[in-house]
């Protein structure tokens, strides 16, 4: 099994970047990928903190726990940056990915081209449902998910997607976790992270997204009363 890459510098052992660091450095990805298109060679921190509503003093905080990467009077150069901060996001690592659970979510994540942008490469779909087996999804046909270990056992998985029911969650995260697989994204709605802790999980809540964004229309509402 291909281990993750350490691509920490020197200025950020393990333990040393806070977790609100490693939250931001996507959205650097980003910006810095739309500068790269609109033809931009350099910039500021105080540029990248207008564009991106972080303060410049943050923005340097953040970069100097890898390293800095910027020049006093020129700033940062946009490739240079990207290039840095692809490297420790692992981007271009080469990782391959499942998706356990091929309902309307799991095909629309596998459909979504962001595994592409990243450098991830979806090798394998997998589903209990005998009227799912079989069928293609993109370029690929869905396995049964008792097929799981033999697969992970002949191919190297770096990661899997887990959009299966929250019921279902905990027996196939530990099938996948005791086959080798070191990381898991996880959309169940379960709670995994304790139940698994020698496995990277990061997990999305869709409906905790979506109350934050009834609390802020809440809160908005009642500034205008």
């Amino acid at each position: 099994m291909k281990q993750p890459k350490n691509t920490r510098s020197q200025h950020a052992e393990k333990g040393e970047v806070s977790p609100a660091v490693v939250n931001r450095l996507p959205r650097y990805f980003r910006y810095l990928r739309e500068l790269i298109r609109q033809g931009r060679s350099r910039i500021s921190s105080g540029e990248l903190s207008e564009m991106m509503n972080v303060t410049a003093s943050q923005i340097r905080q953040d970069l100097n726990c890898f390293g800095g990467f910027g020049q006093q009077g020129y700033g940062y150069n946009v490739n240079f940056l990207y290039a840095k901060i692809s490297e420790i996001l692992g981007v271009g690592e080469g990782y391959t990915a499942i998706v356990v659970g091929i309902g309307n979510l799991g095909r629309a994540l596998v459909h979504n081209p962001m595994f592409e942008k990243r450098g991830v490469d979806v090798i394998g779909l997998f589903d209990s449902d005998p009227a799912k087996v079989g069928t293609t999804v993109g370029a690929l046909t869905v396995r049964d998910t008792k097929e799981l270990e033999a697969f992970i056992a002949s191919a190297h998985v770096d990661m899997a997607v887990l959009t299966v029911p929250k019921a279902a969650a905990p027996e196939v995260a530990d099938r996948l976790a005791a086959a080798g697989v070191p990381g898991i994204w996880n959309f169940t709605g379960c709670e995994l992270d304790h139940r698994l802790p020698g496995t990277v999980i990061e997990s999305v809540h869709l409906g905790d997204s979506l109350m934050r964004l009834c609390f802020g229309l809440r809160e908005g509402g009642k500034e205008g009363t």
